[in-house]
């Protein structure tokens, strides 16, 4: 586990989903949290005591974090004095970023002479290998969704930590940059070559004879195609028993295509189920997660009710309800050995 505290850089993003990294960590590791680095007319803000780095070193921080999403995951000129400047101040540098910072000849050169570190999270493993879909033992759910950043690792932990709490054993297994920067390991599955995609999920969640069930965190959308490719090896590698939607009510459009429509819940049920099927010939759908964050609590709760008449299936806001519905079918349908 990469080591707070932290400073959370937020810079000049605009949309909440754009620092969802640092808000994962703000969320879920809040006591690492010492501050946000943001600029000063940005209006996305984790809550945190908005700081410049020689401020966070002077409270403790360790690391500053760039849990930010830019176009094509590069990083942008606006971001290098501030990765200079925090390592300048003492502070370790840890990117979320799909460019590693040692590309950056500056960042680069500036670490080596201050001793410092660049920790990448998304460096894929060595000597993975491709998927087999072989069966394999262990009890497995995976969430997936209707679109990417739906709520897939939010509910994914939820649900991990619900299971613990109600006395059966559960393990967060995180697939994304967020998710291994709050469990501490993991595998960032976009980083990993195609064509060993599925391989990767099948090493993070290989095959075990107890009652631990491994909660998988979905990574982008069967329906959405910037990210299918990534859904279905992780959908096959996963080889998960039970599966748990994951639905944002308040998206017009899949993020980022404002002309391809956020599908239905029961058309992308039936396409993941049909996929699933490859590798987990029965595998089924748990529950439903919706994120209800952009409804008002009524809308919120009306949607529920509906989802759950009209799919047959319990339905939660992880924040708003918790899973205890989605863990009660789990284990109905999935009774200890």
């Amino acid at each position: 586990m990469i080591p707070g505290p932290f400073l959370l850089y937020i810079g000049d993003k605009r949309n909440p989903l754009d620092v969802k990294t640092s808000r994962g960590l703000a969320t879920f590791r809040r006591a690492d949290c010492i501050g946000e680095l943001r600029d000063a007319d940005c209006p996305v803000s984790l809550g945190l005591p908005r700081m410049d780095v020689r401020e966070a070193a002077a409270k403790g921080a360790r690391s500053l974090v760039l849990g930010i999403a830019t176009s094509g995951g590069r990083m942008e000129e606006a971001m290098i004095p501030q990765v200079l400047a925090a390592l300048d101040a003492g502070l370790d540098v840890v990117s979320g970023l799909h460019q590693h910072l040692a590309s950056e000849p500056r960042i680069r050169e500036r670490a080596e002479t201050l001793g410092r570190q660049l920790i990448d999270v998304r460096a894929a493993p060595v000597n993975l290998k491709v998927g087999t879909g072989a069966p394999r033992a262990g009890r497995r759910v995976l969430t997936v969704g209707t679109d990417c950043a739906v709520g897939k690792m939010y509910t994914s932990i939820h649900l991990a930590d619900a299971l613990n709490a109600s006395g059966v054993s559960a393990r967060f297994r995180a697939t994304g940059q967020t998710g291994v920067l709050i469990a501490g390991e993991g595998v960032v599955i976009d980083s990993v070559i195609a064509d060993f995609i599925s391989g990767a999920a099948e090493a993070l969640s290989p095959a075990r004879e107890d009652d631990v069930w491994d909660v998988i965190e979905g990574q982008g959308s069967l329906f959405n195609p910037s990210f299918a490719g990534v859904s279905l090896g992780l959908l096959h590698g996963a080889q998960p028993q039970a599966l748990v939607m994951c639905h944002d009510p308040a998206r017009p459009h899949m993020r980022g295509l404002p002309h391809m429509p956020v599908p239905d819940i029961a058309a992308c049920i039936e396409e993941n189920l049909r996929c699933a099927r490859l590798t987990s010939p029965h595998a089924e759908f748990v529950g439903i997660s919706i994120n209800g964050s952009g409804l008002e609590p009524a809308a919120a709760r009306d949607l529920i009710a509906r989802i759950e008449s009209e799919l047959g299936l319990p339905c939660v806001d992880p924040v708003m309800t918790g899973m205890d519905a989605v863990v009660d079918r789990l284990l109905a349908r999935f009774p200890a050995a």
